[in-house]
């Protein structure tokens, strides 16, 4: 086992880092105003936290290491919700890798001053698929590439513009500039019109569990990785914190969800466009940083649930890297679809229905998987308190109940405030909005479920739904 270990702590905490840690979301912050501190400590302390701290448990459990999600709720829950899970843990992120290139477009967009660029619908879709193949054919190489590009990235395309950000902030005060409207004129707890905000700032948060698979590669990973988790979730919260209330402290009036990063920094450098294009490049290089480790880590999940029969038989290959390349080459596919519907069917506003959907079904079906996640958390504590593992989350099993209770009705509220109609939307696209949006996630909910039924219950390896790790057992 030992011999496949080659990440570094370092390394894996910007793998980790770098799938949910980002600039991309500050602008979307920076609208809530001194809300966006509120939010991110409410979803920082109540649910980002009690997924670190489950993830930390669950992961050290004896026969849970390999296959992240998947097992940690399948040998808790059944295989079939194990498989929905790591389904649904993937599926989101197929729609996100394109609006996460999204920013990066409309960020080298507005630094190179190329409107086109993210103009034009046709070179729009071009850029989106020339940055995702690129970076999913690096990934072939390895998991060594994807920690290179996520030390590098999180590094001096994350860490270095939020603390230039705070630095020019600061000397911006100073200075006796004003502070925008959009911050002042705010409070810091949010009224009833923006409790609908409270899914964005639950996505700032995902991700964080999506390394797991990765685990058995890291160092010393009983130690390291309950550690990990808790340093990600101080870094987290504090990047986020700085980087939302810079973009609205600075911006007057509407933000860009696209461009509000680089706007920021030409308010705090207005005579400085050379470091302007600078930082846009860094940040640009740092969303590139996430979209490699989102590639690569939900994907090598799948492929270990490939090697217990529930996907065809392609889908367990690796290259001599290890890399899962069919399972790829499958993933690039079906984010070049949809890239082709959401560039050519949102047009150049990107903010129609068909957008905002999209985006909306992203989160709730990935709070699907968290559901099922703290669900499994419950019956391990409860049911299988025997399971040898080598972290506890503290406190006993109250503390561990209110801890992961906290962090399952947190996911209940994210999902029914998704299901609010967007600001700025009329009443009549709001109800195709919901109705889209209903009958979208009732149908990808059945999906892998409908898999499981006429595929992977026939030829799993594995010893059905009630199958459970009793060689963990003390």
């Amino acid at each position: 086992m030992n011999e496949k270990r080659s990440l570094s702590k370092f390394g894996f905490f910007s793998m980790t880092a770098s799938l949910f840690i980002t600039v991309y979301e500050y602008p979307t912050f920076a609208n809530s105003g001194k809300s966006l501190i509120f939010f991110l400590l409410l979803c920082g302390l109540f649910w980002f936290l009690p997924v670190a701290l489950c993830s930390a448990e669950l992961a050290t459990v004896k026969g849970y290491q390999e296959g992240g999600i998947f097992s940690w709720v399948g040998k808790n829950l059944g295989v079939k919700f194990g498989f929905a899970a790591i389904f649904f843990q993937w599926f989101q992120i197929t729609v996100g890798f394109v609006t996460m290139i999204y920013f990066i477009i409309g960020t080298l967009s507005d630094v190179f001053n190329w409107p086109a660029l993210n103009s034009n619908l046709w070179i729009k879709f071009a850029a989106v698929l020339i940055v995702f193949w690129v970076l999913t054919l690096l990934q072939f190489n390895g998991t060594q590439v994807t920690e290179k590009i996520a030390k590098y990235g999180f590094s001096i395309g994350i860490i270095v513009p939020v603390l230039v950000m705070f630095g020019l902030v600061v000397k911006y005060l100073i200075a006796g500039n004003p502070v925008s409207t959009n911050f002042s004129s705010s409070s810091f707890l949010p009224n009833k019109t923006h409790i609908g905000a409270l899914v964005s700032f639950v996505l700032a948060y995902m991700g964080v569990e999506a390394s797991a698979p990765h685990i058995t590669e890291l160092e010393e990973p009983k130690k390291n990785y309950p550690m990990i988790m808790l340093v990600l979730v101080v870094v987290g919260m504090v990047l986020s914190t700085i980087g939302g209330s810079v973009v609205s402290i600075v911006l007057k009036g509407n933000i860009s969800s696209n461009s509000g990063v680089v706007d920021a920094f030409k308010v705090l450098l207005p005579h400085n466009n050379l470091l302007v294009m600078m930082l846009g490049i860094l940040i640009s290089f740092g969303v590139m940083a996430q979209v490699s480790s989102w590639i690569v880590s939900p994907t090598e999940g799948l492929q270990f649930v490939a090697t217990e029969g529930l996907l065809p038989p392609t889908f367990e290959k690796k290259n001599k890297a290890g890399v899962p390349v069919p399972l790829l080459i499958l993933q690039g596919i079906l984010v070049s679809i949809w890239a082709a519907v959401l560039t050519f069917g949102s047009g150049s506003s990107g903010g129609n229905i068909a957008f905002q959907t999209a985006i909306s079904l992203t989160v709730v079906i990935y709070l699907c998987a968290y559901l099922l996640f703290f669900i499994s958390y419950f019956v391990l504590i409860y049911k299988k308190k025997n399971l040898q593992r080598d972290y506890q989350v503290p406190g006993g099993i109250v503390c561990k109940t209110i801890l992961a209770g906290c962090g399952f009705l947190m996911s209940v509220s994210a999902i029914i405030t998704a299901f609010i109609r967007p600001s700025g939307m009329s009443v009549s696209d709001g109800k195709i909005y919901l109705w889209t949006l209903a009958i979208s996630l009732l149908i990808t909910l059945d999906i892998p479920f409908l898999i499981y039924s006429f595929y992977g219950k026939k030829h799993q390896k594995v010893e059905g739904d009630n199958h459970e790790n009793d060689e963990g057992r003390v």
